[in-house]
C-alpha cells in the first residue's frame, strides 16, 4: 500500500515574540502610552483599569482582554482604588485574519486563561528577562532553558489566537439556529460569572428572560444535558483548576464555589471525576490536566 502524507494547514503562525509581561501595578499607576509596529494584547488578571486604544478610552475588568494593532496608540491608567494585575504580550504575526482583532475586546474563559498561564510560565523558564520589568524592549534567552520552551510558548499563543478567532467564525450545529446559539452562549457566560453562587434553574431563566422549557431544550441540543448539569460541570472544572494551581485548600475551594459543605463538594467532585478532591490532587490525572505538574504559588507570575 502506498501512503501519502498530508501537509498540515497552518493559517496562523506567530513568527516572533517581542515581550511577555506579568505586572502587579499599584492602584495609582499610569502609563502615558506608546505605539509600535507589532501586535500586543493586554489581559486583566485582577482588578480593573482604564485603557486608551487610539481615540477610545474604556474600562477593562478582570477576565477581559484587549488587542492593540500595529501602529495603534495605547495607554493605561489604574482606577485609583484597585491595584491591577496584567498580562501583556507583544508579538509579530502576518496572518491577514489578525485584522479581526483590531479594536477588539474579549471576555476570556477558563481555556483561554489556561493558555495565558502557559504563556507566562514558559516565558519565565525560557527567558532570563524579568517579566515585571516595564522597560523591557526585548527578551533574552535563559542559559538553561527547558527543551522546547519557546516552541511551547509559541504553540500556546497560537492556540489562544485561534480559539479567539473561532468566536468570529462560529460553526453552530445544524439543529441550532444562530439566534439559539447566541442564547446558549449568553447563558453560559452568565453561569461562568456566577460559579460561586447557589443558582436555581428558575433564577437562571428569570435573569435571562427565557422560559424553562425553551432553555432546557436549547441546552440539551447544544450540550446533551440540562442547564444545571452544565453548571455543575463548570463548577467542578473550576475546582479542578483551583486544585491544580494550589493556592487554596479543599475547604476554601468548596466555599469559593458556593458549596454548602465540604462533604457535599466532595460528593459532587467524585460524581463528575470518579475520584475525591484529595485523590485528584495526588493523581497523574491532575498532572496531565495541568500545565506542567507544578503548583503555581500565589506570589509567582501568572497566578490569579
Amino acid at each position: 500500500m502506498e501512503y501519502n502524507s498530508l501537509r498540515l494547514k497552518r493559517p496562523l503562525t506567530v513568527s516572533e515574540i517581542v515581550t511577555v509581561h506579568y505586572f502587579e501595578y499599584a492602584s495609582s499607576y499610569a502609563f502615558p502610552g506608546e505605539s509600535h509596529d507589532f501586535w500586543e494584547f493586554l489581559y486583566v488578571d485582577k482588578g480593573s483599569l482604564f485603557v486608551t486604544a487610539g481615540s477610545t478610552r474604556r474600562e477593562l475588568s478582570q477576565g477581559e482582554l484587549i488587542f492593540h494593532a500595529p501602529g495603534e496608540f495605547h495607554a493605561l491608567e489604574a482606577n485609583g482604588s484597585v491595584a491591577p494585575n496584567l498580562v501583556v504580550v507583544s508579538f509579530c504575526c502576518q496572518c491577514p485574519d489578525m485584522e479581526l482583532f483590531r479594536g477588539r475586546t474579549f471576555r476570556v474563559g477558563p481555556t483561554e486563561r489556561s493558555l495565558l498561564a502557559r504563556i507566562v510560565r514558559e516565558s519565565t523558564s525560557a527567558f532570563s528577562t524579568p517579566l515585571n520589568d516595564p522597560w523591557t524592549s526585548g527578551l533574552e534567552r535563559a542559559e538553561r532553558a527547558p527543551y522546547g520552551g519557546e516552541q511551547l510558548l509559541g504553540a500556546a499563543l497560537e492556540e489562544l489566537l485561534i480559539r479567539l478567532l473561532r468566536r468570529e467564525t462560529p460553526e453552530p450545529p445544524p439543529e441550532l439556529s444562530a439566534g439559539a446559539d447566541d442564547v446558549v452562549d449568553k447563558v453560559l457566560r452568565y453561569l461562568e460569572e456566577r460559579l460561586s453562587q447557589p443558582l436555581t434553574l428558575e433564577q437562571v431563566c428569570q435573569d435571562n428572560l427565557i422560559s424553562r422549557s425553551q432553555l432546557q431544550k436549547l441546552f440539551r441540543t447544544r450540550t446533551g444535558g440540562g442547564v444545571m448539569a452544565q453548571f455543575g460541570r463548570m463548577r467542578i472544572d473550576e475546582a479542578r483548576r483551583m486544585i491544580r494551581t494550589g493556592g487554596s485548600n479543599m475547604t476554601e475551594i468548596a466555599a469559593a464555589l458556593g458549596y454548602q459543605s465540604l462533604y457535599y463538594f466532595s460528593r459532587q467532585f467524585k460524581k463528575h471525576t470518579g475520584m475525591s478532591p484529595t485523590e485528584y490532587a495526588h493523581s497523574v490525572k491532575m498532572l496531565s490536566e495541568g500545565l506542567d505538574g507544578r503548583s503555581c504559588k500565589p506570589s509567582a507570575p501568572g497566578c490569579s
